[in-house]
């Protein structure tokens, strides 16, 4: 969803960086991965195809933060009164 996004904080030797990965249009959305060693950060759309990718050396990595936007939870939401009854 646009809006998904996925920080990484990674040990940069005398200090740390801090690397934001984030769903810049509507309808993708991140996903990360771990594999071999390697943490895997890509920006995907509906249909599967990856738009960009940031990886990063596992060992380095300190944080991994995926932050998703907050959805509308449809059995939240307060019930409207009915014009009719009132």
């Amino acid at each position: 969803m646009k809006g998904d996004r996925v920080e990484i904080v990674v040990d940069a030797g005398d200090s740390t960086r801090t690397y934001e990965v984030v769903a810049s249009r509507a309808g993708r959305r991140v996903e990360t991965a771990v594999r071999r060693g390697v943490v895997e950060v890509s920006e995907v759309t509906r249909n599967g195809a990856v738009v960009r990718t940031a990886r990063f050396m596992a060992s380095r990595v300190l944080a991994l933060v995926e932050q998703p936007v907050p959805r509308e939870d449809v059995s939240e939401r307060p019930l409207r009164e009915d014009p009719n009854t009132a």
